[in-house]
Protein backbone atom coordinates (compact mmCIF):
# COMPACT_ATOMS: atom_id res chain seq x y z
CA UNK A 1 0.00 0.00 0.00
CA UNK A 2 1.68 2.99 -0.94
CA UNK A 3 1.75 6.26 1.37
CA UNK A 4 -0.67 9.04 1.12
CA UNK A 5 0.02 12.47 2.85
CA UNK A 6 -3.31 13.49 4.53
CA UNK A 7 -3.08 17.71 3.84
CA UNK A 8 -5.60 20.11 5.52
CA UNK A 9 -7.04 16.96 7.46
CA UNK A 10 -7.84 19.02 10.26
CA UNK A 11 -11.57 20.19 10.76
CA UNK A 12 -11.70 24.22 9.78
CA UNK A 13 -14.67 25.37 11.94
CA UNK A 14 -16.95 24.93 8.55
CA UNK A 15 -19.31 22.13 8.34
CA UNK A 16 -20.14 22.88 4.82
CA UNK A 17 -19.31 19.48 3.91
CA UNK A 18 -20.03 17.17 6.24
CA UNK A 19 -22.57 16.03 3.63
CA UNK A 20 -23.08 14.00 0.78
CA UNK A 21 -22.16 14.39 -2.62
CA UNK A 22 -25.65 13.98 -4.36
CA UNK A 23 -27.16 16.93 -1.77
CA UNK A 24 -24.20 19.24 -3.39
CA UNK A 25 -25.27 18.20 -6.89
CA UNK A 26 -29.37 18.49 -6.12
CA UNK A 27 -28.41 21.86 -4.63
CA UNK A 28 -26.14 22.90 -7.59
CA UNK A 29 -29.46 22.13 -9.86
CA UNK A 30 -31.84 23.83 -7.44
CA UNK A 31 -30.05 27.34 -7.43
CA UNK A 32 -29.86 27.05 -11.14
CA UNK A 33 -33.26 26.77 -11.39
CA UNK A 34 -34.19 29.19 -8.65
CA UNK A 35 -35.93 26.95 -6.62
CA UNK A 36 -35.48 28.18 -3.03
CA UNK A 37 -38.83 28.64 -2.18
CA UNK A 38 -39.24 27.38 1.82
CA UNK A 39 -39.20 23.47 1.99
CA UNK A 40 -39.94 20.96 4.76
CA UNK A 41 -37.94 17.94 6.04
CA UNK A 42 -38.89 15.65 8.27
CA UNK A 43 -36.44 13.51 10.46
CA UNK A 44 -38.65 10.23 11.61
CA UNK A 45 -37.08 6.48 12.36
CA UNK A 46 -39.06 3.46 10.40
CA UNK A 47 -40.70 1.40 12.97
CA UNK A 48 -38.96 -1.71 13.94
CA UNK A 49 -39.81 -4.36 16.14
CA UNK A 50 -36.25 -4.62 17.23
CA UNK A 51 -36.54 -0.98 18.57
CA UNK A 52 -40.82 -0.76 19.09
CA UNK A 53 -40.23 3.06 21.06
CA UNK A 54 -37.20 5.26 20.54
CA UNK A 55 -35.89 8.27 22.86
CA UNK A 56 -35.38 11.23 21.30
CA UNK A 57 -32.40 12.66 22.21
CA UNK A 58 -29.50 14.52 19.86
CA UNK A 59 -31.34 17.85 19.16
CA UNK A 60 -28.92 19.95 20.59
CA UNK A 61 -26.64 18.60 18.47
CA UNK A 62 -28.56 19.30 15.24
CA UNK A 63 -28.99 22.96 16.25
CA UNK A 64 -25.14 22.98 16.57
CA UNK A 65 -24.88 21.77 13.60
CA UNK A 66 -27.21 24.41 11.48
CA UNK A 67 -25.24 27.45 13.04
CA UNK A 68 -22.30 25.70 11.94
CA UNK A 69 -23.04 24.96 8.56
CA UNK A 70 -20.86 26.89 6.48
CA UNK A 71 -18.81 27.17 4.24
CA UNK A 72 -15.16 28.69 4.55
CA UNK A 73 -12.05 28.29 2.15
CA UNK A 74 -11.06 25.25 2.14
CA UNK A 75 -14.45 24.15 1.99
CA UNK A 76 -14.87 26.27 -1.20
CA UNK A 77 -11.64 25.22 -2.92
CA UNK A 78 -13.16 21.30 -2.62
CA UNK A 79 -16.30 22.41 -4.13
CA UNK A 80 -13.99 24.03 -6.86
CA UNK A 81 -12.02 20.69 -7.30
CA UNK A 82 -15.12 18.73 -7.43
CA UNK A 83 -16.31 20.82 -10.26
CA UNK A 84 -19.19 22.95 -8.67
CA UNK A 85 -19.47 26.17 -10.62
CA UNK A 86 -18.15 29.45 -9.53
CA UNK A 87 -22.34 30.94 -9.33
CA UNK A 88 -22.65 28.55 -7.18
CA UNK A 89 -19.94 28.49 -5.09
CA UNK A 90 -20.52 32.41 -4.32
CA UNK A 91 -23.97 31.51 -3.32
CA UNK A 92 -22.37 28.65 -0.69
CA UNK A 93 -19.98 30.89 0.45
CA UNK A 94 -22.96 33.31 1.43
CA UNK A 95 -24.51 30.18 3.12
CA UNK A 96 -26.64 31.15 5.80
CA UNK A 97 -29.05 29.65 7.75
CA UNK A 98 -32.76 30.96 7.75
CA UNK A 99 -36.21 29.02 8.93
CA UNK A 100 -37.66 27.23 11.70
CA UNK A 101 -36.97 24.07 13.74
CA UNK A 102 -39.49 22.11 15.25
CA UNK A 103 -39.06 19.23 17.52
CA UNK A 104 -39.96 17.20 20.35
CA UNK A 105 -38.63 17.90 23.50
CA UNK A 106 -35.19 16.09 24.31
CA UNK A 107 -35.63 12.81 26.00
CA UNK A 108 -39.26 12.58 24.54
CA UNK A 109 -39.89 8.76 24.12
CA UNK A 110 -41.34 8.43 20.33
CA UNK A 111 -42.61 5.79 18.56
CA UNK A 112 -41.53 5.31 15.09
CA UNK A 113 -42.53 7.56 12.18
CA UNK A 114 -43.42 10.20 14.51
CA UNK A 115 -41.06 13.25 13.88
CA UNK A 116 -38.60 13.98 16.13
CA UNK A 117 -37.86 17.02 14.53
CA UNK A 118 -39.08 18.90 11.24
CA UNK A 119 -36.66 22.05 9.29
CA UNK A 120 -38.35 24.58 6.86
CA UNK A 121 -36.05 26.38 5.28
CA UNK A 122 -35.16 27.68 1.57
CA UNK A 123 -35.10 24.27 0.06
CA UNK A 124 -31.48 24.41 -0.96
CA UNK A 125 -30.14 24.80 3.21
CA UNK A 126 -32.55 22.39 4.15
CA UNK A 127 -31.48 19.97 1.41
CA UNK A 128 -27.86 20.32 2.28
CA UNK A 129 -28.38 19.47 6.00
CA UNK A 130 -30.01 16.54 5.82
CA UNK A 131 -26.50 14.31 5.83
CA UNK A 132 -25.04 15.91 9.30
CA UNK A 133 -28.62 16.27 10.92
CA UNK A 134 -29.26 12.45 10.30
CA UNK A 135 -25.67 11.45 11.55
CA UNK A 136 -25.76 13.38 15.10
CA UNK A 137 -29.59 12.52 16.00
CA UNK A 138 -29.32 8.76 14.90
CA UNK A 139 -26.01 7.85 17.39
CA UNK A 140 -27.15 9.27 20.72
CA UNK A 141 -30.39 8.30 19.93
CA UNK A 142 -29.55 4.88 19.20
CA UNK A 143 -27.03 4.28 22.56
CA UNK A 144 -29.75 6.14 24.92
CA UNK A 145 -32.73 3.78 23.90
CA UNK A 146 -30.52 0.78 24.36
CA UNK A 147 -29.36 2.50 27.80
CA UNK A 148 -32.79 2.90 28.52
CA UNK A 149 -33.83 -0.90 27.56
CA UNK A 150 -30.97 -2.08 29.84
CA UNK A 151 -31.95 0.50 32.47
CA UNK A 152 -35.96 -1.18 32.43
CA UNK A 153 -34.75 -4.35 32.91
CA UNK A 154 -31.74 -3.81 35.75
CA UNK A 155 -34.92 -3.02 38.02
CA UNK A 156 -33.63 0.18 39.53
CA UNK A 157 -30.11 -1.36 40.46
CA UNK A 158 -26.38 0.55 39.18
CA UNK A 159 -25.61 0.72 35.71
CA UNK A 160 -22.23 1.73 34.72
CA UNK A 161 -20.87 2.12 31.14
CA UNK A 162 -17.80 -0.27 30.17
CA UNK A 163 -18.37 0.55 26.07
CA UNK A 164 -15.23 3.11 25.41
CA UNK A 165 -12.78 0.58 24.34
CA UNK A 166 -15.14 -0.52 22.05
CA UNK A 167 -16.56 2.65 20.92
CA UNK A 168 -15.89 3.08 16.71
CA UNK A 169 -13.54 6.32 18.09
CA UNK A 170 -12.88 8.27 20.63
CA UNK A 171 -15.45 10.97 20.44
CA UNK A 172 -17.93 8.43 19.82
CA UNK A 173 -17.33 6.37 23.18
CA UNK A 174 -17.64 9.87 24.86
CA UNK A 175 -20.86 10.90 23.30
CA UNK A 176 -21.59 7.59 23.66
CA UNK A 177 -21.15 7.98 27.67
CA UNK A 178 -23.89 11.46 27.34
CA UNK A 179 -26.53 9.31 25.89
CA UNK A 180 -25.94 6.19 28.09
CA UNK A 181 -25.95 8.66 31.44
CA UNK A 182 -29.02 10.59 29.80
CA UNK A 183 -31.00 7.38 28.72
CA UNK A 184 -30.42 4.96 31.36
CA UNK A 185 -28.51 7.11 34.35
CA UNK A 186 -25.66 5.07 33.62
CA UNK A 187 -22.71 6.29 35.13
CA UNK A 188 -19.23 5.89 33.24
CA UNK A 189 -15.48 4.11 32.98
CA UNK A 190 -15.04 7.24 30.15
CA UNK A 191 -12.68 9.55 31.91
CA UNK A 192 -13.11 12.67 29.36
CA UNK A 193 -17.32 12.13 29.46
CA UNK A 194 -16.56 13.15 33.10
CA UNK A 195 -14.69 16.04 32.18
CA UNK A 196 -16.50 17.33 29.56
CA UNK A 197 -20.14 16.44 30.72
CA UNK A 198 -20.33 15.53 34.12
CA UNK A 199 -21.37 12.30 34.08
CA UNK A 200 -20.34 10.44 37.29
CA UNK A 201 -17.26 8.79 36.51
CA UNK A 202 -16.64 4.84 38.13
CA UNK A 203 -13.94 1.94 38.09
CA UNK A 204 -11.45 0.13 40.05
CA UNK A 205 -9.23 -2.64 38.32
CA UNK A 206 -8.81 -4.93 35.57
CA UNK A 207 -7.16 -8.46 35.06
CA UNK A 208 -4.16 -7.70 34.24
CA UNK A 209 -3.54 -5.63 37.69
CA UNK A 210 -4.17 -8.89 39.11
CA UNK A 211 -1.96 -11.02 36.31
CA UNK A 212 0.78 -8.20 37.30
CA UNK A 213 1.38 -9.62 40.96
CA UNK A 214 2.56 -13.10 41.40
CA UNK A 215 -0.22 -13.39 43.80
CA UNK A 216 -3.14 -12.42 43.79
CA UNK A 217 -3.59 -11.58 47.56
CA UNK A 218 -0.74 -9.39 47.44
CA UNK A 219 -2.59 -7.90 44.15
CA UNK A 220 -6.02 -7.48 46.45
CA UNK A 221 -4.02 -6.53 49.42
CA UNK A 222 -2.05 -3.46 47.42
CA UNK A 223 -4.97 -2.31 45.90
CA UNK A 224 -7.08 -2.30 48.85
CA UNK A 225 -4.18 -0.01 50.76
CA UNK A 226 -4.09 1.89 47.87
CA UNK A 227 -7.38 2.97 47.13
CA UNK A 228 -9.51 1.70 50.45
CA UNK A 229 -12.54 3.99 49.29
CA UNK A 230 -12.46 2.29 46.45
CA UNK A 231 -12.27 -1.30 47.01
CA UNK A 232 -14.42 -3.21 44.07
CA UNK A 233 -12.15 -6.22 43.38
CA UNK A 234 -12.48 -7.99 40.29
CA UNK A 235 -12.64 -11.11 41.74
CA UNK A 236 -12.58 -13.90 38.76
CA UNK A 237 -9.27 -13.56 37.26
CA UNK A 238 -8.62 -17.72 38.17
CA UNK A 239 -11.19 -18.73 40.62
CA UNK A 240 -14.02 -16.53 41.14
CA UNK A 241 -15.36 -17.91 44.56
CA UNK A 242 -11.71 -17.94 45.88
CA UNK A 243 -11.28 -14.92 45.08
CA UNK A 244 -14.25 -13.48 47.18
CA UNK A 245 -12.36 -15.47 49.92
CA UNK A 246 -9.37 -13.59 49.62
CA UNK A 247 -10.95 -10.47 49.66
CA UNK A 248 -12.64 -11.37 53.03
CA UNK A 249 -9.69 -12.47 54.28
CA UNK A 250 -7.30 -9.50 52.90
CA UNK A 251 -10.33 -6.87 54.32
CA UNK A 252 -10.38 -8.13 57.38
CA UNK A 253 -6.65 -8.43 57.93
CA UNK A 254 -6.46 -4.85 57.21
CA UNK A 255 -9.53 -3.73 59.26
CA UNK A 256 -11.91 -2.50 56.19
CA UNK A 257 -15.16 -3.53 54.70
CA UNK A 258 -14.71 -3.91 50.83
CA UNK A 259 -16.59 -1.98 49.14
CA UNK A 260 -17.51 -5.13 46.89
CA UNK A 261 -16.67 -7.63 44.31
CA UNK A 262 -17.15 -7.45 40.72
CA UNK A 263 -17.79 -11.24 38.53
CA UNK A 264 -17.05 -11.03 35.09
CA UNK A 265 -17.25 -14.41 33.77
CA UNK A 266 -19.18 -17.87 34.36
CA UNK A 267 -22.34 -18.59 35.66
CA UNK A 268 -23.34 -15.11 36.83
CA UNK A 269 -26.60 -15.58 39.14
CA UNK A 270 -25.32 -18.43 40.71
CA UNK A 271 -21.99 -16.85 41.45
CA UNK A 272 -23.45 -13.95 42.47
CA UNK A 273 -25.78 -16.10 45.14
CA UNK A 274 -22.21 -18.20 46.32
CA UNK A 275 -20.54 -14.26 46.97
CA UNK A 276 -23.29 -12.92 48.55
CA UNK A 277 -23.39 -15.63 50.83
CA UNK A 278 -19.59 -15.59 51.77
CA UNK A 279 -19.51 -11.38 52.06
CA UNK A 280 -23.06 -12.09 54.50
CA UNK A 281 -21.11 -14.64 56.30
CA UNK A 282 -18.28 -12.58 56.64
CA UNK A 283 -20.46 -9.97 58.52
CA UNK A 284 -19.81 -7.33 55.37
CA UNK A 285 -23.49 -6.77 54.49
CA UNK A 286 -23.34 -3.64 53.36
CA UNK A 287 -20.27 -4.76 50.57
CA UNK A 288 -21.63 -4.62 47.08
CA UNK A 289 -22.15 -7.54 44.07
CA UNK A 290 -21.45 -6.27 40.56
CA UNK A 291 -21.41 -7.84 37.40
CA UNK A 292 -20.63 -7.52 34.04
CA UNK A 293 -19.26 -9.44 31.17
CA UNK A 294 -21.14 -9.65 27.78
CA UNK A 295 -24.67 -7.96 29.00
CA UNK A 296 -27.60 -6.59 27.67
CA UNK A 297 -31.03 -6.57 28.38
CA UNK A 298 -31.55 -9.60 28.03
CA UNK A 299 -29.02 -10.57 30.16
CA UNK A 300 -30.01 -8.43 32.48
CA UNK A 301 -33.75 -9.47 32.90
CA UNK A 302 -32.84 -13.16 33.05
CA UNK A 303 -30.58 -11.79 36.26
CA UNK A 304 -32.96 -9.87 38.13
CA UNK A 305 -36.19 -11.76 37.21
CA UNK A 306 -34.49 -15.20 38.38
CA UNK A 307 -33.59 -12.97 41.81
CA UNK A 308 -29.55 -12.69 41.49
CA UNK A 309 -28.43 -10.60 44.44
CA UNK A 310 -26.68 -8.66 42.17
CA UNK A 311 -26.50 -4.86 42.82
CA UNK A 312 -25.05 -3.09 39.84
CA UNK A 313 -24.04 -4.04 36.03
CA UNK A 314 -21.38 -3.12 33.83
CA UNK A 315 -22.46 -2.98 30.10
CA UNK A 316 -20.15 -2.57 27.72
CA UNK A 317 -19.82 -3.48 24.02
CA UNK A 318 -24.10 -4.35 23.90
CA UNK A 319 -24.65 -0.85 24.78
CA UNK A 320 -21.70 1.19 23.30
CA UNK A 321 -22.35 -0.15 19.69
CA UNK A 322 -25.68 -1.29 20.34
CA UNK A 323 -24.73 -4.56 19.50
CA UNK A 324 -28.17 -6.23 18.25
CA UNK A 325 -29.29 -3.52 16.44
CA UNK A 326 -26.67 -1.10 15.45
CA UNK A 327 -28.11 1.72 12.99
CA UNK A 328 -31.81 3.43 13.27
CA UNK A 329 -33.47 3.49 9.92
CA UNK A 330 -33.89 7.19 10.90
CA UNK A 331 -34.95 9.48 7.17
CA UNK A 332 -34.88 13.17 6.54
CA UNK A 333 -37.62 12.77 4.11
CA UNK A 334 -39.23 16.10 2.14
CA UNK A 335 -42.52 16.80 2.96
CA UNK A 336 -43.68 20.30 1.68
CA UNK A 337 -41.97 21.88 -1.08
CA UNK A 338 -43.08 25.69 -1.69
CA UNK A 339 -46.47 25.32 0.23
CA UNK A 340 -47.41 22.28 -2.23
CA UNK A 341 -47.53 19.14 0.44
CA UNK A 342 -45.25 15.68 -0.77
CA UNK A 343 -45.13 12.49 -0.42
CA UNK A 344 -42.93 9.11 -1.54
CA UNK A 345 -44.90 6.28 -1.95
CA UNK A 346 -43.33 3.37 -2.24
CA UNK A 347 -44.57 0.42 -0.44
CA UNK A 348 -42.93 0.10 3.50
CA UNK A 349 -40.79 3.17 2.44
CA UNK A 350 -43.99 5.51 2.20
CA UNK A 351 -43.87 9.00 3.47
CA UNK A 352 -46.90 11.20 4.71
CA UNK A 353 -47.13 14.66 3.17
CA UNK A 354 -47.05 18.17 5.14
CA UNK A 355 -45.51 19.50 8.26
CA UNK A 356 -47.14 17.59 11.21
CA UNK A 357 -47.78 17.08 14.86
CA UNK A 358 -47.75 14.31 17.21
CA UNK A 359 -50.34 14.42 20.16
CA UNK A 360 -50.42 12.79 22.96
CA UNK A 361 -54.04 11.97 25.05
CA UNK A 362 -53.46 11.30 29.36
CA UNK A 363 -53.46 7.71 28.60
CA UNK A 364 -50.13 8.12 27.29
CA UNK A 365 -47.89 6.74 24.43
CA UNK A 366 -50.24 3.91 23.40
CA UNK A 367 -52.86 6.98 22.39
CA UNK A 368 -50.16 9.29 20.16
CA UNK A 369 -52.18 10.58 17.17
CA UNK A 370 -49.95 12.12 14.28
CA UNK A 371 -51.78 14.86 12.31
CA UNK A 372 -50.96 17.95 10.15
CA UNK A 373 -49.26 20.31 12.43
CA UNK A 374 -52.29 23.04 11.98
CA UNK A 375 -54.84 20.25 13.32
CA UNK A 376 -55.04 20.65 17.36
CA UNK A 377 -55.43 16.79 18.52
CA UNK A 378 -56.06 15.66 22.06
CA UNK A 379 -53.73 15.44 25.21
CA UNK A 380 -50.03 17.70 24.55
CA UNK A 381 -48.40 18.41 21.70
CA UNK A 382 -45.45 16.92 21.24
CA UNK A 383 -43.70 19.49 19.00
CA UNK A 384 -42.78 23.03 19.39
CA UNK A 385 -40.64 25.79 17.68
CA UNK A 386 -36.81 25.22 18.69
CA UNK A 387 -34.85 27.37 16.46
CA UNK A 388 -35.81 30.52 14.32
CA UNK A 389 -33.53 31.95 12.16
CA UNK A 390 -30.48 31.80 14.36
CA UNK A 391 -32.12 32.23 17.53
CA UNK A 392 -32.59 28.91 20.07
CA UNK A 393 -36.41 28.80 21.37
CA UNK A 394 -37.04 27.51 24.71
CA UNK A 395 -34.60 26.50 27.35
CA UNK A 396 -31.41 24.92 26.78
CA UNK A 397 -30.15 21.36 26.81
CA UNK A 398 -29.81 20.74 30.53
CA UNK A 399 -28.30 16.91 30.90
CA UNK A 400 -30.19 16.35 34.16
CA UNK A 401 -33.44 17.54 33.30
CA UNK A 402 -33.31 15.60 30.07
CA UNK A 403 -32.67 12.41 32.25
CA UNK A 404 -35.80 13.05 34.88
CA UNK A 405 -37.84 13.29 31.70
CA UNK A 406 -36.35 9.94 30.16
CA UNK A 407 -37.17 8.48 33.42
CA UNK A 408 -41.05 9.65 34.22
CA UNK A 409 -41.38 8.63 30.23
CA UNK A 410 -39.97 4.93 31.02
CA UNK A 411 -41.83 4.42 34.02
CA UNK A 412 -45.26 5.30 31.93
CA UNK A 413 -44.65 2.74 29.39
CA UNK A 414 -46.94 -0.07 29.47
CA UNK A 415 -45.25 -3.04 31.39
CA UNK A 416 -45.40 -5.58 28.54
CA UNK A 417 -43.01 -2.60 26.11
CA UNK A 418 -40.82 -2.46 29.55
CA UNK A 419 -38.98 -5.86 29.46
CA UNK A 420 -38.30 -8.70 27.66
CA UNK A 421 -39.87 -10.22 25.28
CA UNK A 422 -40.76 -7.10 23.46
CA UNK A 423 -43.98 -6.80 20.87
CA UNK A 424 -43.83 -8.75 17.72
CA UNK A 425 -44.43 -5.87 16.03
CA UNK A 426 -43.61 -2.26 16.28
CA UNK A 427 -46.80 -0.12 17.62
CA UNK A 428 -47.33 3.28 15.47
CA UNK A 429 -49.39 6.17 16.33
CA UNK A 430 -53.00 6.51 15.09
CA UNK A 431 -53.04 8.80 11.54
CA UNK A 432 -55.26 11.43 12.22
CA UNK A 433 -58.12 12.21 9.98
CA UNK A 434 -56.68 15.71 8.69
CA UNK A 435 -53.98 13.56 7.43
CA UNK A 436 -55.47 10.78 5.70
CA UNK A 437 -57.56 12.91 3.81
CA UNK A 438 -54.38 15.60 2.72
CA UNK A 439 -52.18 11.86 2.12
CA UNK A 440 -55.63 11.04 -0.31
CA UNK A 441 -55.67 14.33 -2.12
CA UNK A 442 -51.54 14.02 -2.78
CA UNK A 443 -52.11 10.44 -3.52
CA UNK A 444 -54.52 11.26 -6.16
CA UNK A 445 -52.00 13.67 -7.95
CA UNK A 446 -49.32 12.28 -7.99
CA UNK A 447 -48.10 10.16 -11.15
CA UNK A 448 -50.01 7.01 -11.84
CA UNK A 449 -52.01 7.90 -8.94
CA UNK A 450 -49.19 7.24 -6.34
CA UNK A 451 -48.64 3.64 -7.11
CA UNK A 452 -45.95 1.92 -7.21
CA UNK A 453 -43.56 1.17 -10.25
Amino acid sequence: MTGHVREGSARTGHLGLCTDLYEVRMVESYLRRGMTAPATFSLFVRPSARRPWLVAVGIERALEVIEAFTFGPEELAELERLGVDRGVRDRLADFEMRGEVWAVEEGTVVLGREPILEVTAPLPIAQLLETAIMNVVQFPMLVATKAARCALAAGGRQLADFGFRRAHGLETGVEAALAAYVGGGFATSNVEAGRRYGVPVTGTMAHSYVQAFTDEREAFRSFVSDHPDQSVLLVDTYDTLEGVRRTIEICQELGIEPKGVRLDSGDLGELAVEARGLLDEAGFGDSIVLASGGLDEYALHELVSGGAPIDGFGVGTALTVSEDHPGLDIVYKLVEYADRPVAKFSGTKSTLPGPKQVSRPEEGITGDVLDRRDTEGPGTALLAPVWRDGRRLGEAFDQEVVRSRVHEQLEALPPAWQTPPYPDAPPLPAVGTALEHLTDEVRRAAPDGGADP
